[in-house]
Formats: C-alpha cells, structure tokens, sequence
C-alpha cells in the first residue's frame, strides 16, 4: 500500500478545542486539560482509572454509567467533561469515603445479593444513594400521590423505588433483590 492510502494515527485536536477543567472527584481535586467534546465517562475510566461506571449503552438508557455530580445522579455517558467543571463528583469509589467500611447501600447491596453478573451494580448503587437524597429532598416522581405536599420528604415505598430506579437496567433481572437493598437502607 502507497503512503497515501495507510491511516494515521487520530491527531491531537487544536488548543481552542480543549480547556484545563477542574473536577472534585471522590473528594479529590483533579485539574485536567480536556477536549471539549470528552464525555465524563471516558475522562473518569480512561483518564483517573476509576473503571466503576461502566460503558453500556453508550447513550443514556441503561444507568450502567451513573455517578453522582453535586449529589444528583447523571448519565456520565452524556455529560460533557468541560460542562462540570468545578464540580463534585461521586462514583462507586467514592461512595464510602476514605474509610474502608462500605457504604450503606454497598453493604445492602451485598447482605441481599442484589446483583448477578455485576455489570450495572455501580450504576444501580449510585442510583440507588441518589433516589434517596431526590426523596429526602422532597423530589417527587412519576407515582408520588399529587396530593403530598409540595418540598416535603417523599416516602419510598416499593412503588416510589421502582419508579425512581426503572432508569437503571438490570440484563439479569435482580430488581426485585435490587429494590429489597434499597428497602433495607431505608
């Protein structure tokens, strides 16, 4: 083959189209020169080695990606890098903080089996701690009864779980061992 037709190697892209972000990651500062068009998922697996979210769908319908940012839980497979910066982020990793006791959801998740193959069990965790604070908050969903009041803490009953975790897909259908570890940490 001439050297016209050989494929070269992907060029770095130009300055104007990176900019140095800063990311809170499981309490830690990282400062990052990043591609505008780098989505968090990649910068968190690729570039900080923290391989809990994982890639699924690749466009924001199984959860398998789902971290916390600022406490909220997001696709990390759809948000952009740059967007976030100055940002807390949380994943499975951090979820338990600098000690080694596990989390409470990570725990639940364990003591119920609430997995089978183990492939959506960061994203489903992360969900999971998320519903929690949406629900303290008084975030309602879908199934909350019109009626509670507004702002107010929303209970979480197997209906309100299931609703606020059907974002989440489990290919091995642990949800309802899924929903008993929510249940438990309650």
């Amino acid at each position: 083959m001439d050297s016209q037709h050989e494929s070269a190697a992907p060029a770095s892209p130009p300055e104007s189209s990176r900019s140095q972000t800063t990311l809170r990651v499981n309490g830690k500062p990282h400062t990052l020169t990043v591609d505008h068009r780098r989505v968090l998922l990649d910068l968190l697996r690729e570039d900080l080695g923290l391989v809990g979210a994982k890639k699924g769908c690749d466009h924001g319908q199984c959860g398998a990606c789902t971290v916390l940012v600022d406490g909220r839980r997001v696709n990390s497979c759809l948000q952009l890098a740059v967007a976030l910066d100055g940002c807390e982020i949380t994943t499975v990793e951090g979820l338990a903080g600098d000690g080694e006791d596990l989390h409470p959801m990570q725990r639940a998740f364990l003591e119920r089996d609430a997995f089978q193959c183990g492939y959506c069990t960061p994203g489903q965790i992360c969900s999971a701690v998320g519903v929690l604070a949406e629900a303290a908050a008084g975030h309602p969903s879908h199934v909350t009864d019109p009626g509670a009041p507004s702002g107010e803490p929303v209970a979480l009953d197997r209906e309100e779980i299931r609703e606020r975790l059907s974002g989440n897909l489990c290919r091995c259908g642990a949800y309802p061992r899924i929903a008993d570890a929510v249940e438990d940490v309650i």
